[in-house]
């Protein structure tokens, strides 16, 4: 057999090379799980923090918008926080392509898209690091492959990405852009260029945004220590790199416009501040692999192959010497730049996270790899490997006391670092091919079963924070629970709630139905106060949104069935039915709200429009004596600790674990009933606190509401915990019990420490008066009603008039019309939406667009018609060229047989 020739080798080399990066990463990553026993290889679930309470549902949503099985569109969801704008969410959470392989599988198997998502994210962003690193430089296809790897299995992504489906397009967009800027370098392929920028911008904007400044520094290093490149030639490439980056982002405006709306629109996070700034050895210990620091710092290891090559950089003597201090600068700026909060602010669009503020981090780790491909690709001497290993070492050994060298730290540099050294020099020094495919072959094995090994530590890590633990997803217990929501549903007449959430913050898009659970970063804030002013209880500032737990909050909201969860058994509901008032009601008049501050009963009764409690005022009667306070009573505080025993107390409530990614961790998660107390526990002895004694009606219904407390709450026979934190937490407005004959009604409160009561914290509802209010709701309301997609119309009754009144908060975006008339943005009753009606109106018509999207369509089209005279005038200079290059024909040319 004859052998082929040493340059076609090369050229198989060079087009295998990126499906060798993404296979070696891909299989690294799934070998260091199945060990673990993680899903999908194993029975441990990967639905931590944020990747259960958010990206698991939204992409159950996506599943249901993809097969019709849901009410809402791309606009508007109707099912969560009792109808929310979902385009922002769509743009930001399920925009990378690879969510929307979640339609090919069946619904109750969306946690295996979901980690296609991570999975396919690591093996494209290799894979397009190997083409750009040949794009950095020329060389082996194969060593390029293995330092990708490093990329696609970076610390980021083991810690920050592998939780966030969607932060996972950064990991592509940083090629991407890097790709679109050389061609930029070259003067070649601007159309092209712009297209990877805006695809790039359209799959995660968050990240691309990361990446595209990383790749303008890129580019601007690679020009400032270009050789004999003249400084008009420089500037052109960066001018006609800035009209590429400018054009593609236009062309992904949509995903800008609509997002910065709703971001402007939503609820604020609660603050944060950068004060914990990570000293020089601990951020460059992390650069080692396999380390798990207790203190917040970058995750930018890139294993041991690469932290070789990048340590020995410096010393490459074949590097230009402007090149490396150019190289190095940059990388030394850009993790100077993780710690400073003015350029944190920059990293991060001019917000601090609300979480960990190194989500940049996976640029570094990039850069790294590209600075490791420089000085492999350059053909280090062993000398030079050697100073490499010697600074390695050197930052071992003084890391050695800190969290990011831990044991497995040290196996990975023995175990790795060694063959990975003696593989290098094997290659430098080598002349014969079976030494150097020898040598290759050690290399691929280090690195294949280093990054499996610190993807193995990282996951073990984590599964052993207490509070860290999975979240329920698509198990017995939801999908039962789906099952019977499903069953009872009765959408648009009335709603079915899925009550306050146990599986995860978005349970109504996780099993279905229409609640008031929603936790986004773009939670209206207008939905965030309207539910809490009329009794419902929030977590994070208002970012994560609850159902209502009373009687008169569901019938509000037209709630005709809701889950509650079973005292002291996790994931297990009993459904119930509820009083309703349609989705849509006609009122003659609409109270004004009186002037001072109402309670929320007073508030209640007015959008319910009858008066349905009695609301005495608290009067102490035995335990501490309480102070009198502004609006209410001060109570001492608590003699003896209430524990997670006392109450079922939330599992690192309002607790972001270090390095962690997402919006935050909020109070999820219950033991026994929980934080969001869907069940009162049985009453022990009451401990230390103050008892308050009201009179009412025998036979109506106790509740009590003091939102911002934090305590155990009896009486009556029953004893509920409360988490209350002000503006962070709220409790919402929770039955107590029955009022027995006597009419009296003691109330116990016992506080962490010093704490407020409102003076009418406790009221009496009568559930006579209460189905007399919504049965005459019903009975003025619409003849025929149908919500679905963003839209809501309504055949109203004969002799219709004031105002109709939506089951929903008032988010900007809605347009209403009646009988045909012009669109007119609804007025606000209480929080909710109201339109004016006209005498003898018959018909209504409401539609939601999302603010922003015109201006955005607007951006796209103005940036696509530039993109298509570009390209329409390079294809007409392209036939011009051709024309004038081409020998004209006379009637003397005579054709040539071929």
């Amino acid at each position: 057999m004859s052998e082929r020739p040493a340059a076609a080798y090369s050229a198989a080399g060079q087009r295998t090379a990126p499906w060798l990066a993404a296979a070696l990463s891909m299989g690294a990553y799934c070998l260091a799980l199945a060990l673990y026993g993680s899903y999908p290889f194993g029975p441990q679930s990967r639905a931590v923090n944020d990747l259960g309470n958010q990206f698991v549902p939204f992409h159950a949503r996506l599943w249901d918008l993809l097969h019709g099985t849901t009410s809402g569109d791309l606009f508007f969801n109707w099912s969560s926080g009792y109808g929310v704008p979902f385009l922002a969410d769509f743009f930001t959470y399920l925009m990378n392509p690879f969510s929307w392989l979640v339609g090919l599988f069946p619904r109750a198997l969306t946690d295996l898209p979901v980690f296609l998502v991570t999975l396919f994210g690591i093996g494209l962003g290799a894979a397009l690091m190997t083409v750009f690193l040949g794009r950095l430089r020329e060389g082996s296809g194969p060593l390029r492959a293995l330092l990708s790897v490093g990329y696609g299995l970076c610390a980021w992504v083991l810690n920050d990405g592998f939780a966030d489906p969607m932060w996972m397009w950064g990991l592509v967009a940083l090629p991407l852009t890097g790709i679109a800027a050389d061609w930029c370098l070259r003067r070649t392929r601007w159309v092209a260029g712009t297209l990877l920028v805006a695809l790039a911008w359209a799959g995660n904007f968050y990240t691309a945004a990361m990446a595209t400044l990383a790749m303008a520094l890129v580019l601007v290093v690679r020009l400032l220590t270009a050789a004999a490149m003249p400084w008009r030639a420089r500037l052109r490439a960066l001018a006609r790199a800035a009209s590429m980056a400018l054009t593609g982002i236009l062309l992904a405006a949509p995903v800008l416009t609509v997002t910065l709306a709703a971001s402007r629109a939503a609820q604020p996070a609660p603050a944060v501040s950068y004060d914990d700034r990570p000293s020089p050895l601990d951020q460059w210990a992390r650069l080692l692999p396999g380390g798990h620091p207790g203190a917040p710092v970058p995750n930018i290891s890139i294993g041991v192959l690469g932290l070789l090559l990048v340590a020995a950089f410096p010393f490459v003597r074949a590097v230009p010497l402007r090149v490396r201090v150019g190289w190095c600068a940059l990388a030394a700026g850009v993790a100077a730049s993780f710690v400073q909060e003015p350029t944190i602010l920059l990293w991060h669009g001019f917000a601090l996270p609300n979480g960990s503020p190194y989500r940049a981090a996976f640029v570094l780790s990039g850069i790294l790899v590209m600075i490791s491909w420089l000085a492999l690709a350059h053909r280090p001497r062993a000398r030079e490997l050697a100073a490499g290993a010697a600074a390695v070492a050197l930052l071992a050994w003084l890391a050695r006391d800190r969290g990011a060298a831990g044991t497995d730290t040290w196996i990975l540099l023995a175990g790795g670092g060694v063959p990975a050294l003696l593989g290098l020099a094997a290659l430098g020094r080598s002349p014969s091919s079976r030494a150097r495919a020898a040598a290759l072959a050690v290399l691929t094995g280090t690195v294949v079963l280093g990054s499996a090994y610190a993807t193995l530590s990282a996951t073990a890590a984590r599964g052993a924070i207490a509070w860290f633990q999975p979240k329920i997803t698509f198990t017995g217990p939801s999908l039962t629970a789906r099952e019977g929501l499903l069953a009872r549903a009765d959408w648009p007449h009335s709603r079915t709630d899925p009550g306050p959430h146990e599986f995860a913050n978005n349970d109504p898009l996780l099993i279905g139905g229409e609640g008031g659970s929603y936790y986004s970063s773009f939670a209206p804030a207008v939905t965030a106060r309207t539910l809490r002013g009329l009794g419902a209880g929030w977590y994070m500032r208002g970012r994560h949104t609850l159902s209502f737990e009373d009687p008169v909050g569901r019938a509000l909201m037209g709630v005709g069935s809701y889950l509650s969860p079973v005292p002291g058994r996790r994931a297990l509901f009993t459904p119930h039915p509820a009083l309703a008032a349609p989705l849509l009601t006609v009122r003659d008049a609409l109270p004004r709200r009186p002037a001072g501050e109402e309670t929320v009963f007073a508030r209640q009764e007015r959008v319910l429009g009858a008066a349905v409690y009695e609301v005495p005022a608290l009067t102490p009667t035995a335990g501490e004596a309480p102070l009198r306070d502004r609006g209410g009573w001060l109570l001492p505080g608590a003699r003896r600790p209430v524990t997670v025993a006392d109450g079922g107390g939330a599992k690192g409530a309002g607790a972001k674990g270090a390095g962690a990614n997402g919006a935050g961790a909020n109070g999820g998660g219950r033991k026994g009933t929980g934080p969001h107390g869907g069940a009162p526990d049985r009453a022990g002895a009451p401990g230390a606190g103050t008892t308050f004694t009201v009179r009412c009606t025998p036979g109506s219904t106790a509740l009590w509401y003091a939102p911002w407390f934090s305590g155990e709450v009896s009486g009556l026979g029953l004893r509920t915990t409360a988490l209350g934190s002000r503006d962070v937490t709220a409790n919402p407005l929770r039955v107590l019990g029955r009022v027995p004959a006597d009419g009296t009604v003691a109330v116990h409160f016992t506080g962490r420490g010093r704490q407020h009561l409102p003076e009418r914290a406790v009221g009496c509802l009568s559930g006579r008066r209460l189905a007399a209010a919504v049965h005459a709701l019903r009975a003025r309301g619409p003849v025929e009603l149908a919500a679905a997609g963003h839209r809501l119309t309504a055949r109203l009754r004969p002799g219709s008039k004031g105002s109709a009144v939506l089951a929903l908060p008032a988010v900007p975006g809605w347009g209403c019309s009646v009988d045909g008339g012009p669109l007119h943005a609804p007025h606000s009753f209480g929080g909710l939406p109201a339109v004016p009606l006209g005498p003898g109106a018959t018909r209504l018509s409401c539609s939601y667009l999302p603010p922003g999207l015109h201006t955005g369509l607007a951006a796209s089209g103005a940036a696509a018609l530039a993109l298509a005279v570009v390209a329409a005038s390079g294809t007409t200079r392209g036939r011009w060229r051709l024309r004038l290059t081409t020998p004209r024909r006379t009637h003397h040319d005579k054709p040539t047989d071929l």
